[in-house]
């Protein structure tokens, strides 16, 4: 359609998955490494990224630069079980087994003669498993076991484990800390800055054709995709495929900022006004003009809201439809001849954000550091929050089915949401009102209601807490066990039976486990008098060691 007009050969800015347009940034040639060496020999490595910052792309990439002798799995449908994924596997690598012995064992003998006859022939056996997020944690545990398959020299099968921020999460767990250690090489793809966003753009135009030291977008239009884009490959390619279409439409050959402005409400939508709460501030802004030519400075007046530049690049919303770009933007006659016409004077780049959209955010990491935050606990600038924060934490992540299960967890929760336009988006819920209204945490600190009924049409039923765990708790503990956090178990206990002495020092004797027994009775959990996860989780909620839902103290919404 719109190719021959531009002098391309095809769509330079398609969403589908082809390698010959893989820009290789310098963060990209880094990650392509990674997974060169896991093929070479590396044992296990992973590689995470936000989605559509093009890991996708770079699997297709490497698996047209395998060596022959390279024997790939390919797993794409992580959400199976432990036994269903090792079917898998086997089937991809045509490994022949007993239909009518279908169990663990009988698959994972069958894999391993497998693995021992190729690496004879002198191959390597990889798996690859995209979307690796959503494998189950008893699935991950039993690939870790695959890593045991092995000659006294050399790891039969090289595994690659590619997904989204969350699967750090998720190997953060205790449980998961063996697999977690077995990793060799980690790297997480990050968004592209300007400069490489623009050479991104540039370099897709001329795979597709464009000549070089040509392109439809301008330095100033490209800072303006970078901004509505957040640097993330994906969204690029669908904001310039859709200026592209609208350039065609009325025979201009460079876009320009009205044009970007209806391309970019197209493509990301807009949130309808809840309220008037805008109007305001645009008559303070016009009274502050109009007053300010009067001489208004010297009578003291002040606008009653300052309009401040908006610096938060993580809040985003779920948006609506928005007119058709083909149908809404004005007629190629209305339009001056010039090339490049002049950005319509507005307000968007200085404007504070509605508090809806600032409640949303696009990475998971953007809602842990505010959760974090919430919680008042600091954190490092790493890829997870988790790894980095300044006192023992849990990092949980789960998949439930409804409210009653999450309001169950009493803490704030990071709930993972799906938009209508199919974006992945976060919030942070801070507290329920009546079982009915969840208050969300937004960028600034403050809290925007939103009724269950109406986030639950997004919610995935993925959620996301963080609760304080002892230091040094790694296991269950139970009568027996010598060790320094049964010192701190028994403390607790202590002070919650305003006690002058705890009932133990580092043995965990009968006595304590008999308190333990008693507390479990009085919270509802099974009366073993072992002290596990759910024990120490209730121990926190008891002691207000975690802050919870039921106990959070909602601040006041300026302007709201």
């Amino acid at each position: 359609m719109y190719h021959h007009f531009f002098g391309l050969s095809e769509s330079a800015f398609s969403i589908a998955v082809n390698p010959r347009y893989l820009y290789m940034s310098r963060q990209h040639r880094e990650a392509m490494a990674h997974l060169l060496y896991g093929v070479q020999g590396g044992g296990f490595v992973l590689l995470s990224g936000e989605v559509g910052t093009g890991k996708t792309t770079i699997i297709r990439s490497l698996l047209e630069q395998l060596p022959e002798n390279t024997d790939v799995a390919l797993v794409f449908n992580p959400m199976a079980s432990a036994p269903e994924i090792l079917a898998m596997i086997n089937d991809e690598l045509g490994v022949a087994y007993d239909p009518q012995n279908p169990s663990l064992k009988a698959r994972t003998d069958a894999l391993y003669h497998f693995l021992l006859q190729n690496h004879a022939r002198g191959h390597n056996t990889v798996l690859l498993i995209d979307e690796a997020q959503l494998l189950a944690p008893e699935a991950l545990e039993q690939i870790r076991l695959l890593t045991n398959l092995e000659t006294h020299t050399q790891k039969l099968l090289q595994i690659i484990l590619v997904g989204q921020p969350e699967l750090n999460a998720l190997l953060a767990q205790p449980r998961l800390r063996q697999l977690s250690q077995r990793i060799t090489a980690r790297f997480h793809l990050r968004p592209l800055n300007l400069n490489e966003t623009r050479a991104y753009i540039q370099h897709r135009l001329q795979v597709a054709g464009l000549e070089p030291g040509r392109s439809p977008f301008s330095a100033r239009l490209v800072r303006k995709i970078y901004r509505a884009s957040g640097g993330i490959p994906r969204r690029v390619n669908m904001l310039c495929e859709r200026l592209l279409v609208g350039l065609y439409a009325h025979n201009r050959r460079h876009a320009n900022g009205r044009l970007f402005s209806q391309a970019k409400k197209e493509v990301f939508g807009d949130l309808p006004q809840r309220h008037s709460g805008r109007w305001p501030w645009l008559v303070a802004l016009c009274a502050t003009i109009v007053l300010g030519l009067l001489g208004a400075a010297y009578i003291g007046w002040t606008p009653e809201r300052v309009i401040t530049q908006n610096l938060v690049t993580d809040a985003a919303a779920p948006s609506t439809g928005a007119a058709p770009l083909l149908d809404t933007l004005p007629s190629a006659d209305a339009i001056p001849s010039t090339d490049i016409l002049p950005d319509t004077p507005k307000l968007p780049d200085i404007v504070e954000p509605e508090p809806e959209k600032a409640a949303f955010f696009t990475t998971l990491i953007a809602a842990q550091q505010h959760l974090f935050t919430y919680l008042e606990i600091s954190a490092s600038a790493s890829e997870s929050p988790c790894w980095g924060a300044s006192r023992p934490l849990q990092c949980e992540t789960l998949r439930l089915d409804n409210w009653p299960e999450a309001l169950a967890i009493n803490r704030p929760l990071i709930l993972t949401l799906t938009t209508p336009e199919k974006f992945v988006r976060y919030v942070v819920m801070v507290a329920v009102e009546e079982q009915q209204q969840a208050q969300l945490l937004t960028a600034s600190g403050n809290t925007y209601p939103m009724p269950l009924a109406e986030l639950g049409l997004q919610w995935n039923g993925q959620v996301f807490y963080a609760w304080r765990s002892p230091s040094g708790y790694s296991a269950p503990l139970k009568q027996g066990d010598r060790a320094p956090v049964v010192r701190w178990l028994a403390e607790q206990f202590a002070a919650l039976d305003k006690q002058p002495a705890p009932l133990t020092q580092e043995v965990y004797n009968r006595a304590l486990a008999e308190r333990v027994r008693l507390f479990q009775q009085s919270v509802g959990l099974q009366d073993d008098g072992v002290a596990g996860q759910q024990t120490l989780f209730k121990l926190n909620e008891v002691l207000g060691l975690d802050k919870t839902l039921d106990k959070v103290v909602l601040p006041a919404v300026p302007g709201d």
